[in-house]
């Protein structure tokens, strides 16, 4: 059995919930692979608005 560090797990799904507006429910039902999927793309698209941001 592996063990996710719960510290990291909150990280996670405050990210998505924080930026996405799901709620516990939504993103206790994934699987750890498609919640870190989210946070990724959200963590992209943060990238991406903060280097338009320096453009301008």
């Amino acid at each position: 059995m592996i063990v996710y560090p719960l510290d990291r797990l909150y990280e996670e799904m405050a990210y998505v919930a924080y930026h996405l507006h799901w709620s516990y429910e939504e993103i206790m039902h994934m699987d750890h692979a498609e919640r870190l999927r989210w946070v990724d793309e959200v963590a992209a698209i943060n990238r991406r608005l903060n280097d338009q941001a320096q453009e301008t």
